[in-house]
Parts: C-alpha cells; structure tokens; sequence
C-alpha cells in the first residue's frame, strides 16, 4: 500500500466532512458538528488563516487527514477512516501537524473526549502526548507535547 500525505486546500473541505463523518469512536454528524460551529463555510476561513490540513492517501483514496493551528499552537482535528486504521496513518498525519506546530511553538495541545474506552487515549500517549487535566471545553482531557530539542521537528 502506497502512503502519501498532502496539505488540503479549500476544495478538500467536503472531502474532509466525508472522513470525519465516518469514523466509529468519536463519531458526530454533519449536524452535530454543525451545532458546535463546525461547518464547510467556517472551515473553509480557517484553511484560509493560520490553520493547515493534510489528507493522507492510500492508493489514491482518501484514508485520513489532520488539522493545526499554528496561532493556538493545537492540534484541533486528527481521524482515520475506519477500514485504514491500524496502518499507520494517523502515526504520519501526527508527525505532520507536530512538525508544523513546533516551527513556532515549544510546546503544543490538543483535547479529545474524556473516556478511557477510547482508542486515542492510548494512541496519543504512545506518541510521546501527556495528560494536562481537563479541558475548558465540557467532557474533554487537555493533552500536552513539548519539543524534544536536537530532534527532526526542530
């Protein structure tokens, strides 16, 4: 299977929904995130801003994507389609984000759901990302990763 990651642009904003909308932890709707002001039209602006995105492809389909803010120094979106997890993917998209907040950041966040249940839980962890309590945002943990200095995100 051959992997590659590239930043998403504006035209990828539907595309983006589509791989949110279809994972199985965390899952929300269209109109869920829709409540929580989270719609084509606002994301559209914040790829526009100071905030990036990259969707990674399998063969040429649509397997994942990860979304930073280099204002805020976050993490704010990470999912992998269902039938792609446990390859690698959401290993890689991480690495990109990482990379592209520590440019400017020496140490980064991120929050997801409380739940140990949860699958990111153990995934963040192993990826070096440590618990910092809860979030300001209602059922969310607050994960912190600092810059290991001397490394490749320098």
């Amino acid at each position: 299977m051959v992997v590659s990651i590239r930043r998403a642009g504006v035209e990828d904003v539907d595309l983006l929904f589509d791989i949110r909308t279809s994972v199985e932890q965390n899952a929300q709707t269209r109109e869920e995130l829709a409540a929580r002001g989270i719609t084509p039209d606002a994301v559209s602006v914040l790829l526009q801003t100071s905030c990036r995105a990259w969707i990674a492809e399998c063969d040429g389909r649509p397997a994942g994507f990860a979304m930073a803010n280099a204002d805020e120094g976050c993490i704010f979106g990470l999912f992998v389609r269902p039938d792609f997890e446990g390859g690698g993917i959401g290993r890689r998209l991480m690495a990109e984000a990482e990379a592209f907040l520590f440019r400017d950041h020496d140490s980064v966040w991120l929050t997801t759901k409380v739940g140990e249940h949860l699958r990111a839980h153990g995934f963040y962890r192993k990826l070096g990302w440590i618990p910092a309590g809860v979030a300001e945002t209602a059922g969310e943990l607050r994960y912190e990763k600092t810059r290991e200095f001397g490394s490749q995100s320098e």
